[in-house]
């Protein structure tokens, strides 16, 4: 069993597809562990002012992805916290590394039927504007869960599963 301070001094990082509970989770982690929580994308749109679908209107996906790549790189040097991010931080090879050597990395699985029902409603999702929800979210689902399992230190399936589950799951996945 991990000591207290064992705890208190890691890092937990939160991948997974859009619509997977990262940040719901995330914030339930952190208030049980006594953390901070960050989200990658608040981040971003704290500091830039402006949400995440108008970045990717104005600078295109690459565009975010830097942004992206420099928040992680930040927050990757703070000790004792929970780091929700976003789902396509996974794509680049430097950030699957600095996730992998900064903390526990836990992958959040989650059904495709599942995420669309989770992000039917949200119109800022800048990769499902133009389409089908479902053949982009099987795409993406296609082209990056290798990605996320190579990261993963452990891949928690959140089907069937309130928020709450699967935040209890990871907690008690971190003490053991």
């Amino acid at each position: 069993m991990l000591k207290s301070s064992k705890i208190l001094t890691m890092n937990i990082f939160i991948v997974g597809p859009m619509g997977s509970g990262k940040s719901t989770v995330g914030k339930i982690i952190s208030d049980e562990l006594f953390m901070n929580f960050f989200d990658t994308d608040e981040e971003i749109e704290t500091r830039t002012g402006a949400s995440i679908d108008w970045i990717f209107d104005l600078e295109g996906e690459e565009g975010f992805r830097k942004r992206e790549s420099a928040i992680l790189t930040e927050m990757v040097e703070k000790n004792s916290i929970v780091l929700s991010t976003g789902g396509g931080i996974i794509l680049s090879e430097e950030n699957r590394e600095l996730l992998s050597s900064r903390g526990t990395v836990f992958y959040l699985a989650t059904p495709i039927y599942v995420q669309i029902e989770r992000t039917a409603k949200d119109k800022d999702r800048p990769l499902l504007k133009d389409g089908d929800p479902e053949e982009i979210l099987t795409k993406l689902h296609n082209n990056r869960q290798n990605l996320y399992e190579s990261v993963a230190d452990h891949v928690v399936d959140t089907e069937n599963k309130s928020s709450q589950e699967v935040a209890s799951e990871i907690v008690k996945l971190i003490k053991s």
